[in-house]
């Protein structure tokens, strides 16, 4: 009975290996593919990885990965062992407290312990950055490092110390030459934790970190927004620097065991674990230090703060404006608009931002932007007259356009009928035909924009009954459509054909339409949302000039051609919007890379707060109502 098992046990085994790296194999192969796609191999190519050392912001990522893990695993490991064998000596009620202290940390949701770590750090006004996300990282190993001593203490006789100064040895000698050689499992067991959870950590990271400092966690983040194969080239570095970590870990005790004598491998074997793997790692750590010191240039001690959309940039512009210039380019990005606006609002320095349209004139109605100095000014000329003079800055004082667009509908032309849009409109998301094959943007700009539409009514509507009309309208769509709400995926998935259409920005369908010749873009004649990002400099910033100098570059044809070509949306410059649409030029025939001028049911959003309130309390119900029907 028990021989028959066997098999199917082994089965089990190779189908859980198999469950658990066979993504990590699929991810290493593709680090290799020359193309963008992440689902067809198209050749072999060392592209991504030339990227990744080229950029200096993923090497300042994976410097600030592993030399925030070795430190806080240091620190953590001498400090979570100290405490853990102070407290064998406490009192039992101490000791029970602390236990109950050192375990809600681990028990607690790691959100609520970042907004608690942000607080602090705001509310003794101390300035985010490399210290405060080493000092978190501190502050959330150490318990770890405790639960994994306090054990092997536990086990202890507890008259070791005592047996140890009777026979001569000092307090110290006791601790160094008598405890610690009796807990070493735990401490080793406790620092790869500890190096583990620095390593993997996004969520701390993420809200204690500041000015430009990233780790790996959050670089990823920034970058999966939109489809960028050097994800896998940066993480399959990872992979290779942990499972040389881990062969040194294993093998090297082993090896020493066999090269030294027995009563000489008791005493060294327990820190060769330790020692290797930290030693490797601190290589690791000077390794990239020195890559990234390579990668840096020449500065003037000069550096520019940006905050900008996460992949909003091209391969090159920020290294070559760095070589041009001499200064150093430090950026900051965010997911949303209100998520740039509130650490503006709340004073964080920055020296130029790139919010969209109706942003803009929020930050310009409560003062937050200063004017441009259009004497330093010399791109103005070289952009697009249809998106200049928008009405959020109809003289362009406060803004310079960065990328523009509209939204539309992406459809797989082998499953949607252009006639039914051509008819149906935005309608044609209540058409049951494509019911369970559409996707919702998970927007709620952008979906009342396409329910009003629909409607024939203004996106900027402040009429309420209006308002009520488009929530139903999508409440109609989410419970008889069976639709998927997505964000940023319907990216690559519309790319694989995997629905028939779905709403998405035109800088998205771009890049959609040249990976599937499948694909089109339709924008619906009763309008769309004609939208703009633009470059600002907020009231606070600390470099005006060089802020004036990187609006220059960004615009000039160099700078604007490698930030569309690489990122798919359309460019401000008029030159560029020409090249790249034109004949041979990446985008030729993709009708989503012009923006549309001519419709006048075209509109641009206006800001306003009680209308914002209202649409985002409605939209919040539509979800609601979109989990109901599932």
């Amino acid at each position: 009975m028990k021989r028959g098992k066997r098999p199917f046990g082994k089965f089990l085994m190779v189908l859980a290996i198999a469950f658990f790296y066979l993504p990590i194999l699929y991810m290493i192969v593709f680090s290799f593919n020359d193309g963008k796609s992440l689902t067809v191999f198209s050749g072999f190519s060392l592209r991504w990885y030339r990227h990744m050392l080229e950029s200096g912001d993923m090497m300042e990522a994976l410097y600030t990965t592993f030399s925030i893990a070795v430190l806080a695993t240091a620190v953590s490991t001498v400090v979570g062992t100290i405490s853990a064998i102070g407290l064998s000596k406490s009192k039992k009620i101490v000791r029970d407290v602390m236990e109950q202290v050192n375990n809600l940390p681990l028990m607690n949701p790691e959100i609520v312990t970042a907004i608690g770590l942000m607080l602090l750090f705001i509310t003794f006004r101390v300035e985010k950055g490399y210290v405060t996300m080493l000092l978190a990282h501190i502050a959330f190993c150490i318990p770890y490092v405790m639960l994994s001593v306090m054990p092997k203490i536990r086990s202890l006789d507890p008259n070791l110390a005592d047996a140890a100064m009777d026979l001569g040895a000092t307090p110290w000698q006791a601790l160094t030459k008598v405890i610690v050689p009796q807990i070493t499992p735990g401490i080793v067991s406790g620092a790869l934790i500890a190096f583990t959870m620095s390593v993997d950590d996004f969520i701390i990271s993420y809200f204690v970190t500041g000015r430009g400092v990233k780790n790996l966690s959050i670089m990823v983040y920034t970058m999966s927004k939109r489809v960028n194969p050097s994800i896998n080239a940066i993480s399959t570095l990872v992979v290779v620097i942990i499972t040389i970590v881990l062969v040194i870990i294993n093998v090297a005790p082993v090896i020493a065991a066999k090269r030294t004598a027995k009563t000489e491998v008791k005493h060294r074997r327990i820190w060769i674990p330790v020692t290797g793997g930290a030693v490797l790692a601190v290589l690791a750590v000077g390794f990239l230090q020195f890559g990234r010191g390579t990668l840096e240039r020449p500065y003037e001690g000069q550096t520019l703060h940006i905050y900008n959309w996460g992949e909003y940039t091209g391969e090159n512009i920020i290294r070559d404006f760095e070589e041009e210039t001499g200064a150093t380019v430090v950026m900051d990005n965010f997911d949303s608009n209100e998520q740039m606006y509130i650490r503006v609002a709340n004073g964080e320095s920055y020296d130029l931002l790139v919010p969209s349209d109706y942003m803009i004139q929020r930050l310009i109605e409560e003062d937050l932007l200063q004017k441009l100095d259009k004497s330093k000014l010399d791109c103005l000329d070289k952009l697009s007259d249809a998106v200049k003079g928008l009405p959020y800055d109809p003289d362009n004082d406060y803004s310079i356009p960065y990328f523009w667009g509209t939204v539309g509908i992406v459809y797989d032309k082998t499953k949607v009928d252009i006639e039914d849009l051509e008819r149906e409109g935005y309608n044609i998301f209540l058409d049951e035909k494509y019911k369970g094959d559409i996707y919702l943007y998970d927007s709620e700009r952008d979906s009342f924009m396409m329910a009003l539409k629909a409607l024939g009514y203004s996106m900027n509507t402040e009429n309420e009954d209006e308002l009520q009309e488009a929530y139903e309208w999508l409440v109609q769509c989410v419970q008889t459509m069976e639709p998927e709400i997505v964000t940023d995926e319907i990216i690559d998935n519309m790319a694989q054909g995997r629905k028939a259409l779905g709403l998405i920005y035109s800088g998205d369908a771009t890049y959609v339409m040249a990976e599937n010749e499948n694909m089109g873009y339709y924008m619906p004649e009763t309008g769309t949302n004609l939208w703009s990002d633009a470059m600002v400099i907020p009231k606070n910033a600390r470099n005006v000039e060089l802020a004036h100098a990187f609006i220059n570059y960004a615009s000039d044809y160099d700078g604007a051609y490698d930030n569309s070509s690489y990122v798919g949306y359309t460019s401000a410059n008029q030159e560029v919007m020409e090249v790249l649409s034109g004949e041979g030029g990446d985008y030729e025939g993709i009708n989503a890379y012009i923006p549309r001028t001519d419709n006048p049911n075209d509109e641009v959003f206006v800001y306003n707060e009680e209308t914002k309130k209202i649409i985002g309390d409605l939209w919040s119900r539509v979800k609601i109502a979109a989990s109901n029907a599932d």
